[in-house]
């Protein structure tokens, strides 16, 4: 099975993960440590073969639909982006692969390539905590592995399959987009209808089937006292499903899977004072 890894997804989550481990001369390294330590226990799930990075490099699409997008997000702190290089570094030494694109976002890479390429020979699971990619569990070739909740790690990894989206949130891994575009998803800054919550959206999906016809039937809506806010929010939520849909034709071309750089990853380990895990390194090799 092929891993697809929400890259900042879980370096943000690395970093926020393990604090306070610095090297001598200053540089942080915390989310470096969390990051290998994540990387290798998902190669070591039993289903895992292959780990692929997917990035960020901008949203320009959504952004020209929506100036606000994500403009509520904090800068990254500097002590995270001085790790950013050696986290992409360390990854191919590793011999992953890491994709990204000028513009684009991770989600839209994964997305496409999940669509594009999964099958029955070739499952594929996601791994992220982002609700969004949810839709892409449309069949049971595509799964999703929830990492442990930072304020409660005691619940573990979780797999969200398939047939657990509607159990989860109510509505299908095709409806995830339409629902998103009525509640709004804080984390990307997106305005959702005022009052309109996860158990109103997901029953008006239910009985109406997608969002246009919600639009086209507003005056039926229940409760009544949201008829007026739909009627008029039409343009709004068209534009809040272009935000939320994930773009599934992209191109994704994965280039030869680059080769354990074993040296190069021990003297790289060396080098940012991380010498328990280049020991690791050393040891994982040598079972391989």
């Amino acid at each position: 099975m092929e891993y697809l890894i929400d890259g900042y997804n879980l370096i943000f989550r690395s970093f926020y993960g393990i604090r306070e481990l610095t090297r001598s001369d200053g540089l942080p390294t915390n989310a470096i440590h969390g990051w290998v330590k994540t990387l290798w226990y998902l190669q070591d799930r039993k289903d895992c073969d292959k780990l692929i990075v997917f990035l960020d490099r901008g949203a320009d699409e959504r952004s020209e639909l929506l100036p606000e997008y994500k403009q509520n997000r904090k800068e990254t702190p500097p002590e995270l982006t001085q790790q950013v290089p050696f986290i992409i570094r360390l990854t191919e030494l590793m011999g992953i692969s890491v994709i990204a694109a000028d513009g684009v976002e991770a989600d839209d890479l994964i997305g496409s390539y999940s669509r594009q390429k999964a099958g029955e020979s070739n499952p594929v699971m996601i791994v992220s905590a982002d609700k969004d990619l949810a839709q892409c569990l449309t069949t049971p070739f595509v799964s999703q592995l929830l990492p442990a909740p930072t304020a409660n790690p005691r619940i573990g990894w979780r797999v969200l399959k398939n047939d657990g989206v509607f159990e989860k949130f109510g509505v299908n891994p095709e409806q995830i987009a339409e629902y998103l575009a009525l509640v709004g998803d804080n984390a990307d800054n997106i305005p959702g209808l005022q009052g309109v919550g996860p158990k109103t959206a997901a029953k008006w999906l239910q009985e109406h089937g997608d969002l246009e016809t919600i639009i086209q039937k507003a005056n039926y809506i229940k409760p009544p006292r949201f008829q007026t806010l739909v009627a008029e929010s039409g343009e709004r939520l068209r534009t809040n499903l272009k935000l939320t849909r994930l773009d599934w034709e992209l191109d994704v071309e994965i280039p030869s899977e680059p080769e354990l750089d074993l040296c190069g990853l021990v003297a790289l380990l060396e080098e940012l004072e991380m010498s328990q895990t280049a020991q690791t390194a050393q040891k994982r090799s040598e079972l391989m």
